[in-house]
């Protein structure tokens, strides 16, 4: 089970208080792009086994969106801050690297 914190509100919770959303730090396409960027977006999802970052919203409480940071064989929770960045604070990234050497975020970037 994952506990979580949110960002928005600072409840923290199991997971059930929240929704996942997918895959952060994605470009989400939508009318105007093309068939393929379209196709990508819909189908081409990366499922890695470790570090990931996912979107969530705390459905149970503020309703608000936020990215999580976590690793998928563990579910170490790293961290979760707002969704309105285009990639996590330096201390998350910190916190990853010191738990997972040779970690870089230039993988995700």
């Amino acid at each position: 089970m994952l506990i979580l914190t949110c960002p928005c509100c600072g409840v923290t919770a199991e997971e059930t208080e929240f929704h996942g959303g997918g895959e952060a730090h994605i470009k989400r396409h939508g009318p105007g792009s093309s068939d393929d960027e379209f196709h990508g977006y819909l189908f081409e999802k990366v499922n890695p086994k470790g570090v990931h970052f996912e979107r969530w919203r705390h459905a149970n409480g503020c309703g608000k969106w936020f990215h999580a940071a976590r690793c998928t064989v563990t579910l170490e929770v790293f961290g979760t801050y707002s969704a309105q960045t285009t990639e996590p604070p330096q201390d998350i990234k910190d916190r990853i690297s010191a738990r997972r050497p040779g970690w870089s975020w230039r993988e995700f970037a």
